[in-house]
């Protein structure tokens, strides 16, 4: 972490160095030990604190109150039943959705193809976005 700020330090420019804890995804929720180490990161340079895993409301207040004044980042998939609302209450200032966008799209792919496979309907297509929204957001400025 601190090889890795002097190197943005000395490059210049615009970059965001996150000190990523992943004690909760290799078997090690262990909170004490994710808040010891993002206390670590933060003092060699890290700009933005990152547990992914923690879940429930006690770990993202743990996380944020070590990582102040610093911002956190929580990922909703993990922070499962908290919304945006409630994570801004708890002091949580990035909130990222991973592949959730992704898979959420991949979900209804997969229901249109088994209707239409298995029932010969169309009825799951109905939501779709029309061409001209997509376009429209899509479109370069």
């Amino acid at each position: 972490m601190r090889s890795a700020r002097a190197a943005i330090d000395k490059a210049g420019g615009d970059v965001l160095l996150v000190g990523r804890c992943e004690c909760f995804l290799v078997g090690k929720p262990d909170i004490a030990e994710t808040v010891a180490r993002l206390k670590a990161y933060s003092s060699a340079g890290a700009d933005c604190l990152y547990a992914p895993g923690i879940r429930t409301r006690e770990e993202v207040a743990a996380v944020v109150e070590a990582a102040a004044p610093k911002p956190v980042n929580v990922i909703r998939a993990s922070a499962a039943g908290l919304s945006v609302a409630e994570l801004t209450a708890l002091g949580v200032r990035r909130i990222s959705v991973g592949s959730a966008l992704a898979r959420a799209a991949w979900g209804v792919f997969m229901k249109a193809a088994q209707e239409i496979m298995t029932d010969g309907r169309f009825d799951a297509l109905a939501g779709a976005a029309p061409n001209a929204k997509l376009n429209e957001l899509f479109r370069a400025r």
